[in-house]
């Protein structure tokens, strides 16, 4: 839900600090999916295992990163 959220709404906050933040949504969701879904498919092997694992640490490093950078009200792609 919240990705179509994102797609939605992206235009009203084009030009602000907030489009970084709605960027590195998107691309969290869209990655994490794509490795979530390769974890699931090695899964056959241990492998997959150890994927998905590197997934979900991955996600939550993106979760957490993003939340401390908004709450400082700063973009995510500073230079």
């Amino acid at each position: 839900m919240a990705i179509v959220i994102n797609y939605v709404k992206n235009g009203d906050v084009a030009g602000t600090f907030l489009e970084s933040h709605f960027r590195w949504q998107i691309r969290t969701f869209w990655f994490g999916l794509l490795w979530g879904v390769l974890g699931v498919i090695a899964s056959l092997v241990v492998v997959g295992w150890f994927v998905l694992v590197a997934n979900v640490v991955w996600i939550i490093y993106r979760i957490v990163k993003g939340w401390l950078l908004l709450n400082d009200n700063r973009a995510m792609y500073e230079g």
